[in-house]
């Protein structure tokens, strides 16, 4: 059955997802609102069949699901403007805002019985390659649980947990993550060109190993642990650098970041 998604906020994460749903060829009918001319017009040139608006409470209104694509701290005044409009035909309410709980977000938007899911999406949703944390609510029913779930399948997998709490630990590990990666690929880019390398072919070696061993663990049945063994020869060179890179604390300290991540995802909320 068709349904109305409306985006609240056409920023980044917004446009990945509605790039998603059309190249999925979405039966749904897709709006978004935004006080940003450009950022409309952009969308609407991508996508003619997009509907977009300037006006939030004009937006909603018949909106079987509300996808919250806003800054944390533009929440409360976004959701407060809103309230009305709940009270005529509740919808699906989808929010991607870091540390923002159910909890507030039932209370901005004036009532405690809304079906809220919310989810913890990566950057690497930009190139349909995200990975997604969510929760839902008590209120949400299985129909929207599968809903939500295929909005964000749409920029990548998704994984649902069983308590909201899980969400600073997606946020550590996965919603972070991808700046983990980044600064590694940049120690080994830097090191590579100190080796001798010119700059263009250490990113080429290092972004394409990157792909590679990431690939090879995704389609594998073994965990890391495993693969790390395989490709380390008793003396070689693979076991010099890991021995280097152990002798300097390097599971201790991926520990601490993720730790870090958590903790301030929870001073967020």
């Amino acid at each position: 059955m068709q349904k109305t998604i409306t985006f609240i906020g056409a920023g980044n994460m917004a446009r990945s997802l509605i790039a998603g749903l059309i190249q999925d060829n979405t039966p749904h009918k897709v709006r978004v609102s935004d006080p940003d001319q450009l950022q409309l017009q952009a969308i609407q040139q991508a996508y003619p069949a997009v509907g977009t608006f300037t006006d939030n409470s004009e937006a909603v209104n018949g909106a079987d699901i509300i996808v919250l694509a806003v800054k944390p701290q533009l929440m409360k005044i976004v959701c407060e403007d809103l309230q009305d409009s709940m009270q005529q035909k509740p919808p699906l309410i989808i929010s991607i805002a870091a540390g923002v709980s159910i909890a507030n977000m039932g209370l901005w938007l004036g009532s405690n019985s809304l079906a809220i899911v919310r989810c913890m999406p990566n950057t690497p949703a930009l190139v349909q390659s995200g990975m997604t944390g969510l929760f839902a609510n008590q209120q949400v029913s299985e129909q929207q649980q599968n809903l939500a779930e295929s909005i964000l399948r749409a920029v990548g997998s998704t994984l649902w947990l069983a308590n909201e709490d899980l969400l600073d630990a997606v946020t550590a590990v996965s919603g972070s993550g991808p700046a983990y990666y980044f600064l590694v690929m940049e120690a080994m880019q830097d090191a590579a060109q100190k080796l001798g390398l010119s700059a263009d072919d250490a990113r080429l070696l290092v972004l394409q190993t990157a792909f590679g061993a990431a690939k090879l663990a995704l389609e594998s049945n073994d965990d890391a642990a495993t693969l790390r063994q395989r490709v380390t020869s008793k003396g070689g060179t693979t076991e010099a650098a890991l021995e280097q890179l152990m002798q300097g604390g390097l599971p201790a300290l991926f520990e601490d970041a993720l730790n870090a991540a958590a903790a301030r995802s929870k001073e967020l909320r």
